[in-house]
């Protein structure tokens, strides 16, 4: 229940101070994962870490070789499954068919691709370049497409089954000022998700998307204000930004068994007011 006063709004009860982070409980036991721009504290590499609490191998990219490295050896760490690590720019159709070949030699196949790479940014349509548009689409959706691709020309030639989980945004849905390019791409990644969805099913392969609102991370904090950041934070129903961990069991959810029909999805995780 929540109190109220004449000067303040209502609390916001338990869920406005993150919760621990869930246990893992064996849901991915025996597959190999790959996670796109895993490097540093964001959203990849706790995708990363769910995968390894789940019971899986994973291979991290990202095209930031040191910061790569330094992830892969705070994973293994953990004492969990393998980890691998392979430099790779999304922008590169042959480096992107690198990283799936790569991961099948190292680990024997491949059973999840998690398509988490993108670039983001605050400008105003008017102010912005040919350069800045394209670079964030072709960071944020070609690149989805092309690691999309070769995940599925694998999963034609080895038909044991596999699933792609896109990272997608409410902003694919909804407006904000500045965003109109991340906006544009990450509702082509919604558009992509469902339409390659239906051409992988027959290949045993499902496709799904999560759309976060607004994680709690260092790479936003450098592309956003400190000013938007409180505030879009402040309009979620629990008063926070979500943890990175958050937004990783729900793709953790999408890639396991859990959700064997379920394909061409895009999931909301986000607590913002309706």
């Amino acid at each position: 229940m929540t109190t109220t006063n004449s000067d303040e709004e209502p609390t916001r009860g338990r869920l406005s101070v993150p919760p621990a982070e869930t246990p893992g409980h064996g849901l991915l036991d025996g597959r190999v994962v790959v996670v796109t721009a895993a490097a540093g504290t964001g959203i990849g590499s706790a995708t990363a870490r769910r995968a390894l609490l789940e019971g899986a191998d994973v291979m991290i990219s990202d095209v930031h070789a040191r910061r790569l490295e330094a992830t892969r050896s705070e994973l293994a760490a953990l004492g969990l499954g393998r980890v691998e690590a392979h430099t790779c720019d999304v922008t590169s159709t042959s480096d992107v068919d690198a990283l799936i070949s790569e991961t099948v030699a190292v680990f024997g196949r491949l059973d999840v691709l998690v398509n988490n790479a993108g670039l983001g940014g605050e400008t105003p349509v008017i102010d912005m370049t040919d350069e800045q548009w394209s670079r964030v689409l072709d960071v944020t959706l070609n690149s989805t497409f092309r690691c999309t691709r070769a995940a599925l020309e694998y999963f034609r030639r080895v038909p044991h089954g596999g699933v792609i989980v896109n990272n997608a945004s409410v902003l694919g849905w909804r407006a904000q000022r500045g965003q109109a390019h991340y906006a544009a791409a990450k509702a082509g990644v919604m558009a992509l998700t469902r339409c390659s969805a239906v051409e992988a099913a027959e290949y045993g392969v499902r496709i799904n998307a999560v759309a976060p609102s607004i994680a709690n991370h260092a790479f936003l904090a450098k592309v956003t204000s400190e000013d938007l950041l409180a505030r879009l934070a402040s309009d979620e129903a629990f008063g926070r930004a979500a943890e990175p961990w958050e937004i990783a069991t729900t793709i953790a959810f999408l890639a396991s068994d859990y959700s064997t029909y379920l394909t061409g999805e895009v999931v909301s995780v986000s607590s913002q007011r309706a």
